[in-house]
């Protein structure tokens, strides 16, 4: 019986891995749970799989959440209180979805304590890699990637040596914008960048995805997972998003990595890791898929692509200042605050101001201090640029 915490237990990620403890009754069961301000969602959870304790984001939460409960449970609160959870002698396995720089902290908590940690949070590993992965070096821990594209390349991994391997291949959809004439990006609605083709995921990560910043952070997180430099991860767009990425090996083997597009496949993977159990899940039925397309990607279209390339070759701070612009100018972009276009705008300016100023992250607090200044960067910015 493997023991977990899930941080965001309320948000897509958490609702699925909860799915997947339902799926395996014998081999997980969940100790810690940590979430926002749905309580009512969280409450139900907790009356259901009995955890020992849960941490809700605001201290005004805390009494709320316990007037709905049947039953008596530890409750702490706010970030001290997520790393708490992620942290907490009971749990074998962490699996971390927090949405932004919030979840770096509860994530080096549980490295530090020897946890293997699932990460389906891309900024951790974008905002303070180094940290992350010496940590679990140093203390026993274990990263094991959840987003379905790095998930993939974990598996097509297995099938050779590091040292055989010719690139990482990642793929993306390509967003719902495609095939839009560029010339019209600027009218872009929210309601029309939210409109993912394939998955079905929160807002940050939808527009994330239709900017394709989210592929680029991919690279910077691919990078520090596999220990790969910048030039040998490649990005096809697949718009099918049936095979989720791709190890090419030396020899000029391919070994790709398909399954339907549900997270509860990478999440199954990463809480049972290295065994492979039968899975209760929809299965790809192949007879039924008519194609398989492959693009490259046109970063004339696309230039948030080029700008994290350039984060991850420049290495430092500059993934972790990236990262923050983004959040800052996607959160004022749904917010109405900036046109479409306007988000990769404001990365772009951010990244020019600091340029001159880059600096290795040796910490935790190296990399939410650099964070802190991209975000009051963007917000000055974001506008400067409103259309």
């Amino acid at each position: 019986m493997r023991s977990i915490a899930i941080l965001g237990s309320t948000g897509s990620v958490g609702r699925s891995t909860l799915a997947v403890v339902d799926a395996f009754p014998d081999a997980l069961r969940v100790v810690g749970l940590a979430a926002g301000g749905n309580l009512e969602l969280l409450a139900a959870q907790i009356e259901r799989y009995t955890p020992e304790l849960v941490s809700v984001r605001n201290p005004a939460d805390v009494e709320p959440l316990r007037a709905r409960l049947t039953r008596r449970v530890e409750i702490v609160c706010g970030a001290g209180g997520a790393s708490a959870v992620a942290s907490m002698s009971s749990a074998d396995a962490v699996i971390a979805a927090i949405v932004g720089a919030a979840g770096i902290p509860p994530v080096h908590a549980a490295l530090m304590a020897g946890k293997r940690v699932g990460i389906a949070n891309k900024e951790v590993l974008v905002a303070a890699g180094d940290v992350m992965t010496r940590a679990a070096a140093e203390h026993g821990g274990e990263i094991l990637p959840v987003d379905s594209e790095h998930n993939a390349v974990h598996q097509a991994l297995r099938c050779g040596e590091h040292r055989e391997v010719q690139r990482i291949i990642l793929t993306a959809s390509g967003g719902p914008f495609l095939r839009r004439d560029p010339q019209t990006f600027a009218n872009i609605t929210i309601a029309d960048a939210l409109a993912h083709p394939t998955w079905k995921m929160g807002n940050k990560i939808s527009i994330d995805s239709a900017t394709m910043m989210n592929k680029g952070l991919e690279v910077i997180e691919a990078h520090h997972l596999f220990d790969m430099p910048a030039d040998r991860i490649d990005i096809l767009i697949h718009p099918q998003s049936i095979v989720h990425s791709m190890v090419e090996y030396i020899d000029g083997s391919i070994m790709a990595q398909l399954s339907t597009t549900d997270m509860k496949f990478p999440i199954q993977y990463a809480l049972l890791y290295p065994e492979r159990v039968t899975a209760p899940f929809a299965r790809l039925d192949l007879a039924k898929i008519r194609s398989l397309d492959f693009l490259e990607v046109d970063v004339r279209r696309f230039p948030a692509v080029a700008l994290a390339y350039a984060a991850c070759r420049a290495g430092g701070s500059m993934p972790a200042v990236l990262n923050a612009a983004n959040e800052v100018a996607v959160e004022r972009f749904l917010a109405a605050e900036l046109p479409f276009t306007g988000i990769v705008e404001v990365v772009s300016r951010v990244l020019d101001k600091h340029a001159a100023s880059v600096a290795p992250i040796h910490s935790v607090d190296d990399a939410l201090g650099w964070d802190a200044w991209a975000r009051s960067e963007a917000r000055g910015i974001a506008v400067a640029v409103e259309r």
